[in-house]
């Protein structure tokens, strides 16, 4: 957002530089100086404090969460009393194997891409706040849309699981028991989504101080 400031005719590029705070339930405007918004009466903050700090530790959790995720079996199918467990790579390996490409692709996207580059997503969005990378704010900004849309997404592997535990278990002829690794997978994805949330794009316009 570029305001003309009135004073000096100088082009201020947020709304903080132009004495204004956004609402984060609303998208009101309300002035700096004011606790609460005019609009909806929630608490305002000009910006969420130790958010950087938050998705840092978010994220580093998420990424430690993500080697058990894919090392640890997330389920085992046994028919008549036999089966092996599977992992989500060697899950993805048998469904090629069996030729059904399309949802072999359809969970390597949403089980191993996506939460990986989501994690990249944030670390790069991270470090260019510490100006450890350079990166443009219109750069950042859609990077962190596509963040947010493509996230959900990658719960797809823990729902498969949950329906398949469900639904199939036909006394001793077929069943399916679920592993360590769909656990580690779901925190996994769930600390990536609070680290994604606790992320204030506003810091995104800010040219110097970052709280």
């Amino acid at each position: 957002m570029q305001t003309p400031n009135s004073a000096d005719n100088k082009v201020v590029e947020s709304a903080r530089e132009a004495g204004l705070i956004c609402c984060e339930y609303c998208n009101g405007l309300s002035t700096i100086d004011q606790q609460q918004c005019r609009c909806c009466g929630s608490t305002i903050h000009s910006r969420r404090r130790n958010s950087v700090s938050r998705c840092w530790a978010l994220t580093l959790s998420a990424i430690i969460l993500l080697i058990p995720a894919n090392m640890l079996p997330v389920m085992t199918i046994s028919a008549f009393g036999q089966g092996e467990p599977d992992t989500i790579i060697s899950g993805i390996i048998s469904l090629f194997q069996h030729g059904l490409y399309p949802i072999g692709m359809i969970v390597f996207v949403a089980s191993i891409m996506v939460p990986i580059l989501k994690i990249i997503g944030l670390l790069l969005l991270l470090l260019s706040l510490d100006g450890k990378i350079a990166m443009n704010k219109q750069l950042r900004t859609r990077m962190f849309r596509v963040i947010e849309f493509f996230g959900k997404w990658s719960m797809l592997d823990v729902f498969v699981v949950t329906f398949l535990v469900a639904l199939v278990n036909i006394g001793g002829i077929a069943t399916v028991n679920a592993g360590l690794g769909i656990t580690a997978f779901c925190l996994m994805v769930i600390l990536t989504m609070l680290a994604a949330n606790s992320f204030d794009t506003r810091l995104i316009w800010d040219e110097k101080e970052i709280e």
